[in-house]
């Protein structure tokens, strides 16, 4: 049998799940609430004065977010899409995306509200090829609820996929090395941190300036950093992916710190922390300066935790 053929014989058997059901009479783990609205309102800077207030509404977009299950799901969910999920995994199509959603409001719902929901597969699409890779779209459409009043309707659709394979290794960007800064470049050339220092008041600057930030004085020399330094704050880098930062030596594909370092002169730049793991990082983490080389051409600072 060819893998055509194989994929078309899967198809066909992933077109009979379509009207069966994902959940039946799932419910709400959380009553619809002001401490989730205001959190939500908060992250996207909603001030609308619909949704504070003794008669406040919760957002309609929120719709999802009073059925999602967490990481330990929902009672009452069959296992008609988990067996779904299993054959695309089967096939190779281990990887998943989600694609977009539709929501319908039919009444706004309100702190207090209990929500049941009921979920049916509503669509596997025909075999696609993406940018991503080839697999099939699987829809889901989600019936909400409240006291056996339809207040929403949710289709949220995925891609399952068998990831496309990859080509050569991205390189990782290069510096913009101008007439500025090519004086930090060419000092890390030479396994050295140069540090910018007025002449004039003495400040030390970073990143490197065509003039004084402190006294506006245009003349400069160089202290070489003695490469000692601490977590000033840090953020981890979960998605998107991006190959040409995920080195074998930083973790394969998974997530990596971007510190900003306070160094022992005073000023701080920004930099990956490395050698330790990224849930490790924290503020305060002592650090000592090393010179990565990434490839032939490109060599760069980065900051290594220290153990005390």
């Amino acid at each position: 049998m060819s893998d055509e053929q194989a994929h078309d014989e899967l198809g066909e058997r992933l077109k009979e799940f379509a009207g069966r059901p994902a959940a039946v009479a799932g419910r709400g783990k959380d009553p619809v609430n002001a401490p989730m609205i205001r959190h939500w309102c908060e992250a996207l800077g909603d001030t609308n004065p619909a949704y504070t207030g003794p008669d406040a509404i919760a957002p309609p977009t929120m719709l999802q977010a009073w059925t999602m299950g967490g990481l330990t799901g929902h009672q009452g969910r069959t296992g008609a899409y988990d067996e779904l999920l299993g054959l695309l995994d089967a096939s190779g199509c281990t990887s998943v995306v989600a694609t977009d959603c539709e929501q319908e409001y039919l009444r706004p719902l309100r702190p207090g509200d209990e929500v049941v929901f009921d979920t049916v597969i509503e669509e596997v699409s025909a075999r696609k090829t993406t940018g991503l890779g080839t697999g099939y779209f699987v829809t889901t459409r989600t019936e909400v609820r409240v006291d056996g009043e339809p207040v929403g309707i949710h289709r949220f659709r995925i891609l399952k996929y068998a990831p496309a394979p990859r080509g050569p290794r991205t390189p990782r960007p290069r510096p913009v090395v101008n007439r500025d800064n090519a004086g930090f470049w060419q000092g890390v050339a030479e396994h050295r941190l140069l540090i910018q220092r007025c002449t004039a008041c003495g400040t030390l600057r970073h990143p490197w300036l065509p003039g004084c930030n402190a006294c506006g004085g245009p003349d400069w020399d160089t202290v070489e950093a003695s490469g000692e330094g601490t977590v000033h704050s840090y953020v981890v880098m979960h998605h998107p992916p991006f190959p040409a930062f995920t080195a074998p030596e930083e973790g394969a594909a998974g997530p990596y710190a971007v510190g900003l370092i306070e160094l022992a002169e005073g000023v701080r730049m920004v930099s990956n922390v490395v050698g330790v793991p990224y849930d490790k990082v924290r503020i305060g983490l002592p650090v000592r300066l090393v010179f990565r080389r990434y490839d032939e051409d490109l060599t760069l600072p980065v900051f290594e935790a220290v153990d005390r």
